[in-house]
């Protein structure tokens, strides 16, 4: 009997990551019923970070801004909520309140992060004592200015402020905010540039470091947050110690983990990275495999013929991939990103 750890993250605009990891897990157990199977939806600081962790601590709640709703990305009302770990911990999810789902239409110049400043000085005024705030699925390139306007005076509680950044991005430059992921939120060529020219002048304000690793995690938010005295770190392996993936990780027989797409980024940042560089045994499921992972992977594509079947019916072919998983010698496999 194996113990096997499923632990994808959410393939974005198709399936969560508990559905997804659900139907990994019925694929593998059509094969392999005898094993023991742990389902650890996983997130890396992105869309799905509250979900996975409110899923994952027992008694945390999901709790209201007064008034019900925070400052959207396009500027209209959206709900404003952050979720109580239930031992002075407030967890704020940008993708909640400032997501580019949540964008009507795309707006790369306009969008807005003020929502998570909203958020979080909900929070703070609720007297949390330690404070966590996943920064990924931006919809805006701001460099975090609404953030700070939103949260005026207050500081850091006294237990500190840590964010989780789904990126390692500097806030400037080739493999900044604005030219890395600007097209990603609907800019231009012409846009990119002047929302290099609006980063620019918002580290020229603030004067902290716009090199540091994360600086640049969500147009720059993660940039506004470091200078307001919050602490930057990968997202991914937070969510998986708070999860308790770090440790049940270790311990299996093999790692599933996924998302929807595997490409060079996966390796900066992401759930799959994370997964493959930490564990011994690892698998990756995507819904397109564009870079080679160094182990076992499947794409849902591939499997499906094409990019528009996988995603008609993403459970379906998560669930063939988990079969398809089942039936490999995982004996003799190993992650590259770990010794013996």
């Amino acid at each position: 009997m194996a113990t096997v750890v499923i632990a994808p993250d959410s393939f974005k605009g198709t399936c969560p990551s508990e559905r997804a990891a659900a139907a990994i897990a019925r694929g593998w157990r059509s094969v392999r019923p005898d094993d023991a199977v742990a389902e650890i939806p996983q997130a890396d600081g992105g869309e799905g970070t509250l979900a996975c962790v409110r899923r994952a601590v027992p008694g945390a709640e999901l709790r209201a801004v007064p008034g019900g709703t925070v400052t959207g990305p396009a500027g209209s009302p959206v709900p404003g909520v952050w979720l109580d770990l239930g031992d002075g911990t407030a967890l704020c999810e940008l993708a909640v309140v400032a997501g580019l789902h949540l964008m009507p239409a795309l707006d790369a110049l306009a969008a807005t992060s003020r929502g998570l400043g909203e958020v979080i000085a909900a929070a703070i005024d609720a007297g949390c004592e330690r404070l966590v705030v996943a920064i990924g699925g931006s919809a805006s390139t701001d460099g975090g200015m609404p953030v700070l306007e939103a949260l005026g005076s207050r500081r850091p509680p006294v237990g500190g402020a840590v964010v989780l950044t789904d990126v390692t991005a500097p806030l400037l430059g080739p493999s900044g905010a604005a030219a890395v992921f600007g097209p990603q939120k609907g800019a231009s060529p012409a846009q990119v540039e002047a929302l290099e020219s609006r980063l620019e002048a918002v580290a020229a304000r603030l004067g902290s470091d716009p090199t540091a690793p994360g600086a640049g995690a969500a147009g720059g938010v993660g940039y506004a947050l470091l200078h307001w005295g919050a602490t930057l770190t990968p997202g991914a392996a937070a969510v998986a110690r708070i999860t308790g993936l770090a440790q049940a990780g270790v311990a299996a027989d093999l790692v599933i983990t996924g998302e929807g797409r595997f490409d060079a980024q996966s390796r900066t940042g992401k759930v799959a990275g994370h997964a493959l560089d930490a564990f011994p045994r690892v698998a990756v499921i995507a819904g397109e495999v564009a870079a080679d992972p160094g182990c076992w992977s499947v794409s849902l594509t591939a499997l499906a013929g094409s990019a528009e079947a996988a995603m008609a019916a993403p459970e379906h072919w998560l669930e063939r991939a988990g079969a398809l998983a089942a039936g490999q010698p995982w004996a003799a496999v190993r992650s590259p990103g770990v010794a013996p």
